[in-house]
């Protein structure tokens, strides 16, 4: 399980540092193996252990190529994903064709999400919890049945 916003830098290679405390995981879950692809909603990657984007891949494949927003939400994801492996200093090369799809510079957040990270320029992390906070605190969020059941 992945949880916590992570302040990183990326260096001049385009290489980031897993947090120590993910590693373990990462190593037992999937060898160190991931797969870094691009959110489709928000301007930030995605990066999942590579257990966890197989049942994604599952999930495309049952996609029909003769829909067209289908055959485009695939060519999005699997167009993008890129494979990768955490070295033994636990570092991660991004490529620089996603870097450049989000704008990642050397500030960076790593945003667990249970399953996967996202990914994201720090300017723009910032920017989109203020963005979450105000419209929460507006009263125009919109609660769907599951946020509607869910309580701390």
């Amino acid at each position: 399980m992945f949880r916590g916003a992570n302040a990183i830098t990326m260096d001049d290679k385009g290489r980031i540092t897993i947090p120590t405390r993910y590693r373990e995981s990462l190593q037992d879950e999937c060898g160190g193996q991931v797969v870094c692809t691009i959110d489709t909603y928000q301007p930030c990657l995605l990066l999942y252990p590579l257990n966890e984007w197989e049942q994604v891949e599952k999930r495309l494949r049952a996609l029909s190529d003769m829909k067209p927003n289908e055959r485009r939400f695939k060519r999005l994801l699997l167009g993008h994903a890129t494979e990768g492996e955490i070295d033994k200093n636990g570092r991660l090369l991004i490529s620089n064709t996603l870097r450049k799809r989000v704008g990642l510079e050397k500030q960076i957040m790593l945003v667990g999400q249970l399953n996967k990270f996202e990914i994201w320029s720090d300017a723009d992390w910032q920017d989109q919890i203020n963005d979450d906070m105000e419209l929460i605190e507006s009263g125009e969020f919109e609660l769907t049945e599951k946020l509607e059941e869910f309580s701390l």
